[in-house]
């Protein structure tokens, strides 16, 4: 299967953080949630990779080409980032002209189509715009200059659930195009639920884990047991766990225990808390 999204050895340091050989890949007609906690490399690793900040190290294609070398393949990547990107004084129509310099494939009917079905003034300044007006707006150029891959940094994160959902509806609608794919990040895990194909856990600027979403739904589950069973465990069954009053709960992988255990489903929330704040059994190594 072709790629639309290949990072290989990905790195770039600070002084106080290092993004530490990120390697993950997104295939043509899919959509990967980027999940993370709050400075755990999400936005570093979307401006290190899309060529907005230099890196120190790794490699680079989205759509085949490097954006660090190649700068035309961004005329057919998307980009909806968190803060918004346009001109406070502008208003959606200013804004289709002005577009219309900067992308050679722009579409202006298919812009103030996507305008309407936004429900977007085109006379109305966008300072004057809600967060969520100014996502569907970064969506509607996204969309109108014939992108192939959208990447998007917590472009749902403070909307209400009906504007999310809305913007899920549109990253659904996308997609169905193979040609098409989506890569978004969000610690709104519960969206991504909803529509993601693969998901890339990343904590301090390292991943976790990648994987097909429901690949990872299926190996991992929640054990709830004593303090002395949890002891008896293979370490390697067990990702993490926490202990409260009431004993102990694990995100275990289900494969790796007896038969005579019964296992909880695990959301993607549980996944990222156990993996980062999960006690780790002795002699347990990684996940």
């Amino acid at each position: 299967m072709e790629n639309a999204l290949e990072l290989r050895g990905l790195r770039k340091s600070y002084k106080h953080f290092t993004l530490d050989n990120v390697s993950l890949s997104l295939p043509k007609g899919c959509i990967m949630g980027f999940i993370g906690e709050n400075g755990a490399g999400k936005s570093t690793t979307i401006k290190t990779m899309l060529g907005l900040i230099r890196k120190d190290g790794g490699e680079i294609r989205l759509l085949g080409k490097d954006p660090t070398q190649d700068r035309s393949v961004m005329e057919k990547v998307g980009l909806v980032l968190d803060s918004g990107f346009f001109p406070q004084e502008m208003n959606a129509k200013q804004l289709g002209s002005s577009m219309a310099h900067i992308y050679k494939g722009w579409d202006q009917e298919a812009y103030c189509r996507f305008l309407e079905r936004f429900q977007i003034s085109p006379d109305k300044k966008i300072k004057e715009y809600s967060r969520g007006m100014v996502m569907k707006l970064s969506l509607a150029v996204a969309l109108s200059h014939g992108a192939k891959l959208l990447v998007l940094d917590e472009a749902t994160s403070g909307l209400d659930p009906i504007v999310r959902d809305d913007i899920l509806d549109i990253l659904y609608d996308f997609i169905q195009d193979e040609e098409h794919s989506v890569f978004l990040s969000s610690h709104i895990t519960g969206d991504l639920e909803k529509i993601a194909d693969y998901i890339a856990f990343i904590h301090e600027g390292k991943l976790l884990m990648v994987g097909e979403k429901d690949d990872l739904l299926e190996t991992y589950g929640l054990l709830h047991c004593t303090r002395e069973q949890i002891q008896e465990l293979d370490p390697s069954a067990v990702t993490g766990y926490r202990n409260s009053e009431f004993g102990v709960t694990a995100l275990v992988k289900r494969y790796r225990l007896p038969g005579d255990y019964q296992v909880e489903n695990a959301s993607l929330d549980d996944i990222l808390l156990y993996c980062v704040k999960g006690k780790k059994l002795s002699g347990q190594e990684g996940l």
